[in-house]
């Protein structure tokens, strides 16, 4: 099957992108050098999908170095980096995928990538399973399982578990430790306000940011934004999440109340119509909005369109709507995720742990294909602990390790 990138020719700047990664991710290099001498893919075919830089392509060259026959698409039309795309055809992988896809052209990339009949997908967001299911459904008596990366596509599969849609077995991996706690927490917090500063240049000191959701990764954006000097707000529907940002030092209201007060809005919830029409008419002149959950539905770009008396680019990635009162608001990277619509998504050593968890949950798969059956399934605790102490080794960290007598005392109900 014939790749779909943009340029070729681009293809040595994706490969110096690749190999700057891969000198920052020692946890998939050494599973690299693994998967090399075990071949534990060999004939596999994996179909995989997910913001398509340079970490994503090294997780991609990892699997193939253990044998298997991997189709790359990405998982959002704004996060594709061509040249990236470019550097994986040139080393002999199947790519389906460019910069600034037509909503038409990126679901034309996502069949082509199932097309080739995967044994495993690898998904973040929902969109292959959910292509494989209502497209290509003759494809999925192949499928053994998949894996998925994000908050997002994990609700849109226990929704489809719920309703006994699922008919394959998918590894949560945003569910694992060595994936939320750190990647969403700590990959979200700096990739957002990398993205946010490199397309802004404006000062976060002094300003008032509003982070609606707190989860893991608001948790992360919120924390940065403080570190930044700003004075944060935190929107929530959840009441626990609500309390534990007030204890974390944060001010928790409405969004109705925090409309007129905040300088930049940043919605990390999974949710739709976070912002919408009333809140902008509420704003202050100059209000920047950006968006890091997985869909650009979480900031109602519609109505704030028809609001709008005006609407220009005023900066790369920076959408300007003037409101007939005079008063502008802007939109960064057309409401998707900031950190990759307007930066490189997380850093190269948070991505190793995550694309870890991948890879050895797509082994999990390959060992224990005739035990599972359609449903979403946790990352087998083992898994998380392998990363971590590979991680603390790659940090030169050593931890204390339990005696025999402590593990005895922690395992009696006796304590006599």
């Amino acid at each position: 099957m014939k790749s779909m990138i943009r340029d070729i020719s681009l293809a040595d700047s994706g490969r110096r992108k690749i190999e700057w990664v891969k000198r920052h991710m020692p946890i998939l290099s050494g599973l690299e050098e693994e998967f090399k001498r075990t071949r534990p893919f060999e004939g596999v075919k994996i179909s995989l999908s997910i913001h398509l830089e340079a970490k994503t392509a090294y997780l991609s060259k990892v699997l193939a170095a253990g044998g298997a026959q991997v189709a790359v698409t990405g998982s959002n039309p704004l996060s594709t980096q061509d040249d990236v795309a470019a550097g994986l055809v040139a080393d002999g992988m199947e790519v389906f995928a460019w910069y600034n896809a037509t909503p038409e052209e990126y679901r034309e990339h996502i069949r082509k990538t199932l097309e080739h009949g995967p044994h495993i997908v690898i998904d973040d967001g929902g969109d292959l399973v959910n292509c494989l299911h209502n497209e290509l459904p003759h494809l999925l008596p192949n499928v053994w399982g998949g894996c998925e990366e994000t908050t997002t596509g994990i609700l849109r599969l226990k929704a489809m578990e719920r309703d006994g849609a699922l008919k394959i077995p998918m590894m949560a991996v945003n569910d694992a430790m060595c994936k939320h706690l750190f990647d969403n927490r700590y990959g979200t917090g700096q990739s957002v306000w990398d993205g946010i500063n490199r397309t802004t240049n404006l000062i976060v000191a002094g300003k008032t940011v509003v982070v609606a959701g707190y989860g893991w990764c608001g948790k992360g954006v919120a924390m940065r934004a403080k570190g930044l000097g700003a004075r944060v707000i935190v929107t929530e529907v959840d009441p626990v999440k609500a309390i534990e940002a007030v204890m974390d030092g944060f001010s928790v209201m409405t969004m109705d109340e925090a409309a007129p007060l905040g300088d930049i809005f940043i919605t990390v919830t999974g949710c739709n119509r976070v912002i919408y029409g009333d809140h902008y008419k509420r704003m202050k002149d100059g209000a920047v909005l950006c968006n890091a959950g997985h869909f650009n539905v979480e900031i109602c770009i519609p109505e704030l369109e028809a609001l709008a008396v005006e609407v220009r680019e005023c900066r790369k990635d920076i959408t300007g709507y003037r409101m007939a009162d005079g008063r502008w608001i802007y939109l960064l990277g057309e409401g998707r995720l900031v950190n990759l619509a307007c930066g490189d998504g997380h850093p190269a050593e948070i991505m190793d742990m995550s694309f870890a968890v991948q890879a050895l949950a797509s082994l999990y798969i390959v060992e224990n294909r005739d035990r599972l059956k359609p449903g979403v399934f946790d990352i087998p605790e083992s898994i998380d602990q392998r990363i971590a102490m590979k991680k603390l080794e790659s940090m030169g960290i050593r931890i204390d390790t339990l005696t025999a007598d402590q593990e005895q005392y922690l395992g009696s109900w006796n304590l006599d």
